[in-house]
């Protein structure tokens, strides 16, 4: 139900933005739009969107970009897209509407390897754009190794935030306790007012982006204890699951990223944790007040040339018309 709301969503933003072909604009609407280089290939994209669903089908033959012409995506022009899980929905919402297909038919263009590993992928050539989360900060000591040059654009901003069972008692943590559960130093519930209970605290493998963000944020220059295997899931599908009922019990901890955990509504059964006495939503993030916040990026090969599918839609995605697509799709954006 919520995707098919979303994708109704993404049509009626197509249409508020004044886009589709045929509808009215006034003077000062049509002028921004035909000042902006972004603008005209998703009005032509919009009006091959309109006639394919006249028609009952989808109009998909290569086109190629011209400089100053109007420019549509297709999908053999559309850029390989990677990224983070979290951003998973963004590319499907981008995709679906700049192809005018559903949602269900554009996943076999989009796959995610998460978050430190498609940089890897976009320096190795493997993708042409990223839509992501902070990596591994190690993977940007390859980039620069390997001499690959890249553009990155802040799109929006996420949270780190912290899950329990939501039959945990506890319902806020302090920075400070979050660094003693990761280092040992706190060890039971009841130290934190809670059940007299073991806390079992979960972390993230190597790769992945709340990995990277959980040291960055939280633990700064204070290493993370040593975790057994069965405490570090492989996926964040995964961290829920073991939040929820790991060893049965309504004990453990683990950290993700807001946007997944509440908006994906991965997080069922579980209770998001205030932090510092801050709630984390939408509001809490927009206004900066939540303390542990990151930035979702989109990212490009320096090289991209300016006339280039890739270069256009990262350009777009920035633009006041993208940016509406990302927040209709829950996301935090810059506007």
């Amino acid at each position: 139900m919520k995707r098919m709301q979303l994708n109704c969503l993404c049509m009626v933003l197509l249409l508020t933005v004044t886009l589709l072909a045929g509808c009215e604009t006034t003077p000062q609407a049509s002028e921004a739009l035909a000042d902006s280089p972004a603008s005209t290939q998703i009005e032509s994209t919009a009006q091959a969107q309109t006639e394919a669903t006249t028609q009952g089908q989808t109009d998909t033959t290569a086109e190629t970009a011209q400089p100053g012409t109007d420019f549509r995506f297709t999908r053999e022009n559309f850029p390989r897209l990677d990224g983070s899980t979290a951003c998973l929905p963004m590319a499907e919402a981008i995709c679906s509407v700049l192809l005018g297909e559903s949602r269900e038919d554009v996943q076999d263009l989009i796959h995610f390897n998460r978050t430190t590993q498609s940089f890897r992928n976009l320096k190795d050539g493997a993708c042409d754009l990223l839509l992501a989360g902070q990596p591994n900060p190690g993977v940007f000591e390859e980039m620069e190794q390997a001499g690959f040059a890249y553009d990155m654009e802040q799109l929006g901003t996420d949270a780190l935030i912290f899950l329990v069972n939501e039959a945990n008692p506890v319902d806020n943590i302090t920075t400070e306790q979050l660094r003693a559960i990761y280092t040992g130093q706190i060890t039971n519930w009841k130290e934190l007012g809670g059940n007299d209970a073991p806390i079992i605290p979960l972390q993230r493998n190597e790769g992945a982006g709340s990995q990277a963000l959980m040291k960055k944020l939280v633990m700064g220059d204070t290493p993370l204890m040593e975790a057994p295997a069965e405490y570090i899931p492989t996926s964040m599908g995964d961290l829920m699951t073991a939040v929820k009922s790991y060893d049965a019990s309504a004990n453990a901890i683990g950290y993700s990223v807001y946007y997944y955990a509440h908006d994906m509504e991965m997080a069922k059964g579980l209770k998001l944790l205030k932090v510092d006495g801050v709630e984390p939503s939408k509001d809490s993030i927009r206004s900066g007040e939540y303390p542990h916040l990151n930035a979702y990026y989109c990212v490009i090969a320096a090289s991209a040339p300016a006339d280039s599918p890739t270069r256009i839609l990262y350009d777009w995605l920035v633009t006041p018309d993208g940016q509406r697509l990302l927040d209709a799709e829950g996301y935090v954006t810059n506007q």
